[in-house]
């Protein structure tokens, strides 16, 4: 059983920037970062193939939020910049076993960390 424990997150003004992190026991093929909202549900937001790199994310965050590793292969980051009130959610940390053009077929999960961006 992979388990992740994830840091990070608070309250950041509009435009601010913060980073998010997140260690897994154990290494796996892909991790990837999710949020959800009571209006939109769970929503992808960026994913990294931990052997081959190739991080991909969703239209509302690509060039504003980066996704990165360590050598270690079980750590990942989110960092996240010019952060506007819509990116208000939980963020979720998760592991998986498949890596497509689509991003990370997720099977395990953090306990989730608030990101609240103020006007």
């Amino acid at each position: 059983q992979v388990q992740l424990v994830e840091s990070g997150g608070g309250s950041v003004q509009s435009g601010g920037s913060a980073r998010l992190s997140c260690t897994a026991s154990h290494v796996t093929v892909c991790m990837a970062w999710f949020r959800q909202t009571p209006g939109k549900g769970r929503e992808g937001v960026a994913a990294i193939d931990l052997h081959y790199g190739g991080p991909v994310y969703s239209d509302s965050v690509k060039g504003r939020f980066t996704i990165s590793q360590d050598n270690s292969k079980k750590t990942i980051n989110l960092e996240m910049n010019s952060l506007k009130p819509e990116d208000t959610a939980t963020y979720y940390c998760a592991a998986g076993s498949a890596y497509t053009k689509d991003g990370c077929q997720a099977h395990y999960w953090g306990q989730g960390t608030q990101v609240t961006v103020s006007s």
